[in-house]
């Protein structure tokens, strides 16, 4: 959703240059996050088949057993995403029935915002003074947890979008 909303200080108090032309503007997200992928980058189905999924892995699940999957604990403290519990090595020979992307990662709550004055020159040229924030309420934008089974840390999420950036700035608009 994006958005720009002409604050209204001229008509609470008398009309003039500094209450003139100040404008809250902005993009606002809201997404599901991205499927984990499930894989074990082994070759324990002795099917062959070294370097043919995704990213140059093995195509070989671990198996899955049915249960609660996605954990309460917060991502920020080192806690798991999902249950890896939940997952075991293939038998040697055997497939896992692990599917590969059957649930998401964390979404995206994210909040780009601008404050704007806009100061009239003269008729056609203007100077505007802008402050920009981008993840303006510092919401933490977790990146999607590893889902390789035989990485150490599998189950976790191990990184994160940037923290809120600020930037103000000077235009001459002509």
């Amino acid at each position: 959703m994006s958005y720009s909303y002409e604050l209204p200080f001229d008509k609470l108090w008398h009309g003039n240059r500094l209450t003139q032309g100040w404008i809250v503007s902005g993009t606002t997200r809201f997404s599901t996050g991205l499927p984990v992928t499930i894989m074990e980058n082994d070759d324990h189905g002795l099917i062959g088949d070294t370097s043919t999924g995704p990213n140059g892995n093995t195509v070989d699940e671990p198996v899955f057993t049915p249960g609660k999957l996605l954990q309460e604990t917060d991502p920020r403290k080192g806690g798991l995403y999902f249950n890896k519990s939940l997952f075991s090595p293939e038998p040697i020979g055997q497939i896992g029935n692990s599917p590969r992307r059957f649930f998401h990662g964390p979404g995206i709550n994210n909040w780009d915002m601008a404050l704007l004055k806009d100061l009239r020159l003269t008729e056609s040229k203007s100077l505007q003074f802008r402050g920009e924030f981008f993840n303006a309420f510092n919401h933490a934008q977790f990146n999607t947890p590893n889902g390789n089974f035989l990485n150490t840390a599998f189950g976790t999420v191990t990184s994160a979008g940037a923290p809120r950036i600020g930037q103000v700035a000077l235009k001459f608009i002509f």
